[in-house]
């Protein structure tokens, strides 16, 4: 480590790829180890994942992985308020890209299932309550969470900027509502205290802005990069995965 570069949480452990695909395979790897460990101890795993279009190279690897899907939970990180057909819905993605083969034995749990005729604040706030009741339904702590991140530093559904960001970093409940400002769509996302109740949090990023900023997050913690909230702290044990 050179002298200037910051002194990662003892926490830390970071992965790098020659690829995005050598990635997706070493992420996938290292999931499918952890669930595996998970059933072993427990007899169940849980693991909550993100979507857009970053991990689904990662779940095509994922759902091949010998597994005993029958004794693992998915969650989403976080989802777009939009119908389930929604291009961008993540629940869409991960039962397209992940919930296929051996992997569809899997329990998945969607933030929800229809949505309001409209999306207000009372309307978001029913979402939230509903989505949190159906997550108390299944096993706490996650073994796993898989995050992504955007140039802009958000990860989770965690925008810097966003009205409700406060909420959603000190929120009492797993789970939140809130609006990005360059982002469309209303979403609801694990808080940032959520996240970290797991036994490891997995954080992939690919590309050459995202590591710009990645590296910056890593200075110190900052709310205007909610990912460094993810990188700057000793509860969670952190793998981040680079290509």
């Amino acid at each position: 480590m050179k002298e200037d570069e910051p002194i990662p949480p003892t926490t830390l452990q970071v992965h790098p790829a020659g690829s995005e695909a050598e990635q997706a395979q070493q992420l996938a790897r290292h999931i499918a180890r952890r669930l595996r460990e998970a059933i072993t101890v427990r007899g169940h795993a849980v693991i909550a994942v993100s979507g857009g279009k970053s991990p689904v190279a990662m779940f095509e690897e994922l759902r091949e992985q010998p597994l005993d899907w029958a004794r693992v939970t998915v969650l989403l990180v976080d989802e777009r308020c939009v119908p389930h057909d929604h291009p961008e819905s993540n629940t869409a993605l991960v039962r397209t890209h992940l919930l296929q083969g051996a992997a569809a034995a899997a329990t998945f749990v969607p933030f929800f299932d229809t949505l309001p005729a409209s999306l207000s604040d009372t309307a978001l706030n029913a979402m939230v309550d509903a989505a949190n009741h159906r997550l108390a339904a299944h096993p706490w702590p996650m073994d796993l969470v898989v995050l992504g991140m955007g140039e802009d530093g958000h990860t989770a559904s965690l925008f810097p900027g966003a009205p409700r960001l406060p909420q959603a970093l000190r929120g009492s409940g797993p789970i939140t509502w809130l609006r990005p400002i360059a982002a469309p769509h209303a979403r609801l996302t694990l808080t940032l205290p959520a996240l970290l109740a797991t036994r490891e949090l997995a954080l992939s990023i690919a590309g050459a802005g995202k590591l710009a900023t990645y590296q910056q997050a890593r200075l110190a913690a900052d709310e205007s990069l909610p990912v460094s909230l993810v990188l700057n702290q000793y509860q969670t044990p952190v793998s981040v995965w680079l290509a």
